[in-house]
């Protein structure tokens, strides 16, 4: 997890910027999930995660444009497999007495927590399965594909993906499971002695949080799903599996930049009358404020606050002071681009930087904002003003240092 911070001094009102058998076993199968979310300067509207979990099965090696569409990632696992206690008879009535496949395909919610205890949600569910059947007396590779109801174009709600791989004594086949789907079984009009399901393959679609709104750092948790007749994993109850619990254990990692840069000589800030001090003493008036706006690029994709540091404090603001020792408030302010909104929601313009924080206590971006321009705003108000003119060509000078902390 990185923070992209600099640090900056403006002097003479100055600037500093400092800116995740048949008995089922309890062996607990696990599969490791990850996904990562980095700021990409190339599509800054487009802000979620990527599951950079490696893929298997159907997916990479059947499907991958359609699954791409769909959103959803396969995985081939050959840790959980299932073995028939019995026969499929003939023409049965009950499909739980025959091929029949159930899977956790409602939305499940649990949470991922991070280092520092910020919890946020995950949602998952499982939208595809299919695995290797086996059996030592087949009807032949096109006595599968003859039934009513075949592997390849399966009863609904399950939907067809096409996939087609058959020996003598074998079958693949992979289904598509919409959401709240129930059971699809097939009646097969033949009886199957023995057989097994040597393997487990599934597909998964994921809802993810939004990384904006999460911190720097990883965030890990799991989810777990049992296995067996009327279970999550539901294959009827002549299926009985070698393990009774799939466990998948989460990774997200939120690598956010914090960037601030300024241009060259743009920690030193000069405050002038407007028109310059030319321009009035032409007239004979006394200026209403000094003042000074300094520009500066911003990149952020995660929420930030704003402190201010002062050399010489006058109650919850900076000031500056002249050789005398006579002082003055110096008023500091501060507008955010487009995309950055203050705690409210609100846009970010000449919003105040004060002492103890308050106001600028969180900003939050609504997407990734990269090298936008924003300002600081630095001024003495006019009855200030009116004080400083009293010691004409006095200099008043003094440090501010300006924070951007991502540390909410």
């Amino acid at each position: 997890m990185k923070n992209s911070l600099k640090r900056a001094t403006w002097r003479a009102v100055v600037l500093a910027a400092s800116l995740c058998s048949f008995t089922p076993v309890s062996l607990a199968a696990t599969q490791n999930i990850t996904a990562e979310f980095r700021p990409d300067p190339g599509n800054p509207m487009v802000n979620k995660f990527t599951n950079t979990t490696p893929q298997s099965g159907v997916c990479p090696g059947h499907m991958p444009a359609r699954c791409e569409a769909l959103g959803i990632f396969s995985i081939r696992t050959w840790d959980v497999s299932f073995v028939a206690s019995g026969p499929i008879e003939a023409n049965h009535a009950d499909p739980r007495k025959g091929l029949m496949f159930k899977v956790p395909s409602d939305w499940r919610s649990f949470e991922v927590v991070s280092s520092k205890g910020e919890r946020s949600v995950v949602e998952m569910r499982i939208s595809g399965v299919g695995s290797r059947f086996n059996t030592t007396n087949p009807p032949g590779v096109g006595g599968w594909t003859s039934l009513p109801v075949n592997w390849t174009y399966p009863p609904a709600p399950c939907q067809h993906t096409g996939m087609y791989a058959a020996g003598s004594t074998l079958r693949l086949w992979f289904w598509i499971v919409p959401e709240g789907a129930g059971a699809c079984a097939i009646q097969t009009p033949f009886t199957v002695p023995t057989s097994n399901y040597s393997m487990l393959e599934y597909a998964y679609e994921l809802r993810t949080p939004d990384p904006l709104a999460m911190e720097s750092g990883q965030f890990t948790g799991s989810i777990s799903y049992s296995i067996g007749p009327h279970k999550d994993f539901d294959f009827g109850d002549l299926y009985i599996p070698n393990d009774d619990v799939l466990t998948f254990n989460f990774t997200l990692n939120v690598e956010h930049n914090l960037k601030v840069d300024l241009p060259p000589g743009g920690n030193r800030i000069e405050l002038l009358p407007e028109g310059g001090w030319q321009a009035w003493l032409n007239r004979g008036r006394q200026p209403s404020k000094l003042f000074r706006d300094q520009t500066f690029v911003i990149s952020a994709s995660t929420r930030f606050k704003m402190q201010l540091e002062c050399s010489l404090a006058i109650g919850n603001t900076c000031g500056l002071r002249n050789g005398d020792g006579d002082e003055v408030p110096l008023q500091v302010g501060v507008t955010l681009p487009f995309g950055l909104r203050d705690q409210y929601g609100e846009a970010v313009s000449k919003l105040p930087l004060r002492l103890d924080g308050s106001g600028t206590e969180l900003f939050q971006p609504g997407h990734y904002v990269n090298n936008r321009p924003a300002s600081l705003h630095f001024a003495v108000e006019r009855d200030d003003v009116k004080e400083m003119l009293k010691q004409p060509g006095s200099t008043y000078t003094g440090v501010v240092t300006v924070i951007w902390d991502s540390e909410v």
